[in-house]
């Protein structure tokens, strides 16, 4: 492909692009019209800023079949939504059930609190293609385990967990589900698959901008701020609210990011969540099969079908990912990612560590064609020099 061609953009894994023009013309809009300060004051523009807030904490809510908005709380993204619960449920001595397939926003937490509060993690076996086994669960819970985490969608294989049956099969541990590579995607209701802490990231399958993300928490369950400081509530008192969401919400929130968040979430209901799956299980499909054509390359992940997301890793015998990458970037315009993807776990799992994958994860505004050419790409690659 010659350079002066448009980049193809295979990077959806880490940021969708490109967005909705709706995320952008709303934000546009927003920081136009109104000073964006929302709780702190009575006059008109502060009470429409509160507007936005409120109406994208009905739409998260409904989106992920939570009946009461006051328990979504906003962040900066997943990684500060998971710390929350982590640092925030967990206590001295507690148990705590994961997988082999986690990121760090989850491990580096866990290792934390296993030096410092001396929490008990155990790792669940995790098959490289088909993730854990739910039935697993049960034999392994104990007395005293408080928390189960599970990767929704693997960020490097694309493998998926099934959340109804590890909800059903929890007992009386809590169920957080990291869902930054599912939500908006995937089918996520909290009381039908049985999620007590549900942590989501805004600029991924959301189509929002960086900087927004948030959490869901069960009605009465509580969990530790992370941070305090003002709320815009109880102003009288020097001691953190209690009341959900403002507990969790100190600081100006960010009004901007988060109306373009709304406006994602307006577009995946207009398009339809079924016709974005479907648009890209196409690609993924098109892309595996191309792949397994191609000599030398091995797929580290599930194949094709409806049990996984888009995300595709794979390597290259004779051919260090890092060269792939920059030789589909400089050489074919492809922008793609290569390395541990932030989940060393993860590769571990699947026989990669330490040298890693080259990640390829189509979005729903890639094309066919887009991914006949980095067929195409590889193909020479692997057959030349």
């Amino acid at each position: 492909m010659p350079q002066s061609s448009p980049p193809i953009y295979l990077d959806n894994a880490a940021t969708s692009f490109p967005k909705p023009p709706e995320v952008a013309e709303t934000m546009h809009r927003l920081i136009r019209e109104i000073s964006l300060s929302p709780g702190r004051s009575a006059h008109r523009f502060s009470l429409a800023a509160s507007r936005v807030i409120f109406e994208a904490r009905e739409l998260v809510a409904d989106f992920f079949g939570c009946p009461d908005s006051s328990r979504v709380v906003f962040t900066s993204n997943v990684t500060e939504a998971l710390n929350v619960g982590i640092f925030g449920l967990l206590t001295p001595g507690d148990r705590v059930l994961t997988t082999g397939m986690e990121h760090n926003s989850v491990m580096r937490p866990l290792r934390h609190l296993e030096k410092t509060r001396g929490i008990h993690l155990e790792i669940l076996p995790t098959d490289p293609t088909d993730g854990i086994d739910p039935d697993d669960i049960p034999r392994r819970l104990g007395k005293k385990t408080r928390l189960i985490i599970i990767n929704h969608v693997s960020n490097v294989t694309g493998a998926m967990a099934d959340l109804a049956a590890i909800g059903s099969r929890k007992g009386g541990a809590l169920l957080m589900v990291d869902a930054a590579q599912s939500a908006g995607v995937f089918p996520l209701d909290m009381e039908e698959m049985g999620i007590d802490f549900l942590a989501f990231t805004g600029h991924k399958g959301l189509f929002g901008p960086t900087g927004t993300g948030g959490f869901l928490l069960r009605k009465g369950l509580m969990a530790q701020p992370l941070k305090m400081g003002g709320t815009g509530s109880n102003s009288e008192y020097e001691e953190q609210p209690q009341l959900m969401p403002d507990c969790h919400e100190s600081g100006t929130p960010n009004t901007l990011g988060i109306g373009g968040l709304a406006a994602g979430l307006e577009f995946i209901k207009k398009t339809g969540r079924e016709t974005i799956r479907r648009h890209e299980e196409h690609l993924t499909g098109l892309l595996l099969a191309g792949l397994g054509r191609i000599p030398g390359l091995t797929v580290h992940g599930p194949q094709a079908g409806a049990g996984r997301g888009s995300a595709v890793s794979l390597t290259m015998a004779g051919r260090s990912v890092a060269d792939l990458a920059l030789l589909l970037d400089r050489r074919y315009g492809i922008m793609a990612r290569a390395g541990l993807h932030c989940a060393p776990a993860a590769h571990r799992s699947i026989g990669t560590f330490p040298q890693g994958t080259l990640r390829l994860s189509p979005g729903f505004f890639n094309t066919e064609a887009e991914i006949q050419a980095v067929l195409a790409a590889l193909d020479q690659i692997s057959a030349g020099p």
